[in-house]
């Protein structure tokens, strides 16, 4: 095959191999409160203020739409993750049924997507502890709390410190890291729970009017439902980080898509429970610009206590999702390493069975960024990167079924040429609703990984020198 187009051979790529190997201590509860604790964050405790402020009430249908899209992503997701349980995730997919240089672009892809999304939800968290700091009568320095791009800010100190913690807990190791991931995801949807439960009281259908302020949306308009959905996007994407922890998964055969397929269940519910309490509570124009409009919701009640306790618990729990995401990350990064696509010595794996090297130095990138960036432009950027990711999984469930329907499959995607067709369409036109300067940075960001393929991984990758077999 040409060097675009040589692919990675699934039998090779399941087979027992030597080298750096990860310890196979997750099962299914494990990979559950993985994904759930990846979903449920910044998404519906911040961003749902954003959403809310592009579509008005009709948000509903934005979540609505995010979540049938990423249903089908998880559907085709757990069929091939069932198929080739390796580190990578929609990269190693890629690789074996598309090619080379399209799993590169996935791969780069990833790691935007990986990166911002950690940085994203360091941010949501930093303004989640500052309220809650605040509420208790600690007021920090503006300059500590706040990036450059606020008058009078520096550098996001509790965002970098976040990052700074949840990476010292994954370096202990996977079993360890993933048991504290499930304790706090408790009290993650316990607090949501909780908000439902005060919030519904106040349910004021009046404020679903007008439902619709900013209409439907289409392609290339940055406001109405199709924008917001381009952004909420952003809150259900968790799951693809389980398929990351494939190969340290006890039983990936049944584990994998209970994880995947049934964190986005779960976490498609709750969102949409708790979007419709918070907007029936207060009107969309009194949070839509808060950095915790659950939080503010209650405050305006007159639960202040309440509120406190949702601050605290999204303190307390929002780090879920910043140790789902970096585990995914440095499993990425170690996926390419692995087949020579990046530097081999990135794949060096630690005495607890931790890709260590990958992991700090994702942490140091994704700190820098927290510190600096805002919100709203990071989950904008990651969601770019991770609608390629999808894109590229859907193509990749419809070409194997057509190029290799014989091939066992542990987990069959029900209508998969729907759901393969839904993953695809809904990413083209979630991308197309994105702002054109995050198509644009998404561009270049791909045009420099271009650069760094032609000029190094192409000549380097195993299957170039001849290191594995090709499929």
């Amino acid at each position: 095959m040409a060097f675009w187009n040589r692919r990675r051979s699934i039998d090779a790529m399941i087979a027992p191999h030597d080298g750096h190997a990860l310890k196979k201590t997750l099962s299914w509860p494990h990979l559950l409160a993985l994904g759930v604790g990846a979903i449920v964050g910044t998404g519906i405790l911040t961003l749902i203020g954003v959403g809310a402020g592009l579509a008005g009430p009709a948000v509903m249908i934005s979540f609505a739409l995010a979540g049938l899209v990423c249903a089908c992503a998880a559907l085709a997701y757990a069929e091939l993750s069932t198929m080739m349980p390796a580190a990578g995730s929609a990269y190693t997919y890629s690789y074996a049924v598309l090619g080379e240089l399209i799993a590169w672009v996935v791969g780069w892809s990833l790691i935007l997507e990986y990166s911002l999304v950690v940085s994203a939800v360091a941010v949501g968290w930093s303004g989640y502890a500052v309220g809650f700091l605040n509420g208790m009568g600690v007021d920090l320095p503006l300059a500590l709390t706040v990036g450059p791009h606020v008058a009078g800010g520096v550098l996001n100190l509790p965002a970098v410190a976040i990052i700074a913690v949840v990476t010292g807990l994954l370096l202990l190791g996977t079993r360890e890291s993933a048991t504290v991931n499930a304790i706090l995801v408790v009290i993650k949807i316990v607090a949501l729970i909780a908000f439902v439960a005060i919030a519904l009281p106040a349910f004021n259908e009046a404020n679903f009017t007008p439902f619709m302020p900013n209409g439907f949306g289409a392609p290339f308009v940055q406001t109405g439902v199709m924008a917001a959905a381009a952004i909420i996007f952003f809150a259900f994407y968790g799951f693809d980080a389980i398929s990351t922890a494939a190969e340290e998964t006890k039983r990936p055969e049944r584990d994998l898509a209970i994880g995947i397929v049934g964190s986005m269940l779960i976490c498609t519910a709750l969102y949409l429970v708790v979007a419709a309490a918070a907007i029936g509570a207060r009107p969309v124009a009194s949070f839509a610009d808060s950095p915790e409009p659950l939080a503010l919701i209650l405050r305006e009640m007159g639960q202040g206590t309440a509120a406190q306790w949702i601050a605290a618990s999204a303190v307390v729990a929002l780090p879920t999702v910043l140790l789902a995401f970096l585990f995914g990350q440095s499993r990425i990064f170690l996926g390419m390493a692995r087949d020579g696509l990046l530097p081999r010595r990135l794949a060096k794996v630690s005495a607890r069975g931790v890709p260590a090297v990958v992991t700090i130095f994702t942490a140091v990138v994704v700190a820098i960024l927290a510190g600096v960036m805002r919100l709203d432009e990071l989950a904008s950027l990651a969601n770019a990167g991770t609608l390629a990711a999808f894109f590229a999984v859907g193509l990749s469930l419809v070409v194997l079924r057509v190029r290799d329907p014989n091939r066992p499959r542990v987990f069959k995607a029900p209508l998969w040429p729907v759901v393969g067709a839904i993953t695809m369409i809904g990413c083209v036109v979630f991308f197309l609703s994105l702002q054109a300067k995050t198509q644009l940075w998404f561009l270049v960001w791909n045009v420099v990984g271009l650069v760094i393929y032609f000029a190094w991984s192409s000549r380097n990758s195993r299957l170039a020198r001849g290191e594995e077999v090709e499929g």
